[in-house]
């Protein structure tokens, strides 16, 4: 996966050329993560590139937010816990350090995680982690990137 849309990830799902999305959402996007070390990681992308942080939306966009993380995280733990019996649980994050945009991040927790990483913030796994082919997003995702998109598609029925 390569290209352009990095650069403005917001933008390129507004286009509808951000490879990593999974579904439109009422208040974003539901995007599997550029890595996954640890499988299922997804981030809901917030749907106006200009919104830098929660307080910026008004109330009620900010509880549609809040319910769509809600959602991808229920997505991510059904999905998970139905591929991977090792699965705990999920962490849901909005941090907004890095990148100037809205965005939460849902992390998949599993018990073959290193001892000293598996009760840590995903933060602090090794920097490597992130870099290193063998975990990033490509082909041999489909599957797990369908399974996401398919509860994500039930949750939204059940509403």
């Amino acid at each position: 996966m390569t290209g352009e849309w990095r650069a403005d990830r917001i933008g390129a799902a507004l286009r509808g050329e951000n490879p990593t999305v999974l579904r439109r959402l009422d208040s974003g996007f539901a995007a599997i993560g550029d890595v996954q070390f640890l499988p299922g990681y997804s981030v809901l992308l917030v749907d106006g590139p200009q919104v830098q942080r929660l307080s910026d939306l008004p109330k009620h966009k900010r509880l549609s937010f809040l319910s769509d993380m809600d959602r991808l995280g229920e997505a991510v733990e059904r999905t998970c816990r139905r591929l991977d019996p090792a699965f705990r649980r999920v962490n849901l994050e909005i941090l907004g350090n890095t990148d100037p945009f809205l965005h939460a991040h849902v992390w998949p927790r599993f018990d073959w995680e290193p001892a000293d990483l598996v009760g840590a913030p995903v933060w602090l796994y090794p920097r490597d982690r992130w870099s290193d082919t063998q975990f990033r997003l490509g082909p041999q995702h489909d599957a797990l990137r369908e399974a996401i998109g398919s509860e994500l598609d039930l949750l939204r029925s059940e509403v």
